[in-house]
């Protein structure tokens, strides 16, 4: 096996890539990787694949794995639980083979790795063909989970934060990542103008939301449950409610959408954010308006949502 010093400090790149990975993985971005192109990544790929090695990396800790000897019932397991999590036809999954292919044959030419997993997926893998069709709630949907979170709020602090959750999520299309960065400072549910500060993420700006009617209420519930800072999170870890995870947010979201009697081949926090922007749609919203609301640099998202609006319900 081959070894290296340099760039690691004087440690091994083996032993670089076992114990901090996600260094490894960052320092591979910025000198080595390259697209088909043989290019460069952007400053936001980089950021994108970051965020979705250390996904997989996570994933690796908890199957007691690392990337020198993860195999493919590793790669299976981790593409399985991610199918529970993305809408169907879409191109999630490809996107991590495709990441993983390139840094397994990277590790391999460096003598990290004594082979490639990865290569099986990616030689019977093709880009979908076509966009997939945005899951969403529909008009009368819509205005019962509207209903159900404006509902006099439980007592259980579980549920309290639940209800909030979702009418945040449900009131201003933020992602679930957002909405888990969010502090009580950030949010004003009070005087003639109720909005949410999303503060600066990445490339994406910041910007600031206006809260719906039906929101307020039950944001405002959950502020009131103690006398936190307002620098602190909105939603943060305590002896009261548990962890928030992502895997709590998309439990509440699922949990939310049964309520309701919604069922769809997607249940996550999406399903919230697209309802959000088909809802500023049918209002006679543009497309620069709902994509600058949702933080997108780019009208590609909201153009998919309009065609699932007949001509004769969007407004004039």
């Amino acid at each position: 096996m081959k070894f290296q010093f340099s760039i690691f400090g004087g440690m091994d790149i083996y032993e670089k890539w076992t114990t901090a990975p996600e260094d490894g993985f960052r320092w591979w971005q910025q000198t080595h990787a390259t697209g088909a192109s043989r290019r460069p990544f952007s400053a936001r790929s980089m950021v994108q694949h970051s965020a979705m090695f250390s996904r997989f990396s996570r994933h690796l800790v908890l199957h007691g794995a690392t990337v020198a000897s993860f195999g493919a019932s590793h790669i299976e397991s981790f593409l399985s639980e991610l199918a529970g999590r993305s809408a169907p036809g879409t191109s999630t999954a490809l996107r991590y083979i495709k990441l993983l292919d390139r840094l397994c044959r990277y590790l391999v030419d460096e003598g990290v790795r004594a082979d490639n997993p990865a290569s099986q997926y990616a030689v019977r893998t093709t880009w979908p063909t076509g966009e997939p069709v945005p899951v969403f709630l529909d008009e009368v949907e819509d205005r019962r989970l509207q209903q159900h979170v404006a509902a006099v709020a439980p007592s259980d602090a579980r549920e309290i934060r639940n209800r909030a959750v979702i009418a945040l999520l449900h009131g201003t299309g933020i992602t679930s990542a957002e909405i888990r960065s969010v502090r009580r400072g950030d949010v004003a549910v009070e005087g003639t103008r109720p909005h949410v500060v999303v503060r600066q993420r990445g490339a994406r700006k910041e910007r600031s939301i206006p809260l719906p009617a039906f929101a307020v209420g039950a944001i405002g519930a959950w502020l009131c449950r103690d006398d936190a800072l307002g620098d602190d999170l909105l939603f943060p870890l305590n002896a009261s409610t548990g962890s928030f995870c992502e895997e709590t947010l998309w439990r509440a979201v699922r949990e939310s959408l049964e309520a309701i009697g919604f069922s769809g081949p997607d249940m996550s926090p999406r399903v919230l954010r697209n309802t959000y922007a088909r809802r500023l749609l049918l209002a006679g919203r543009s497309h620069p308006d709902v994509s600058a609301l949702l933080g997108l640099s780019s009208q590609r998202t909201v153009v998919r949502i309009r065609a699932t609006i007949p001509p004769s319900d969007a407004a004039t």
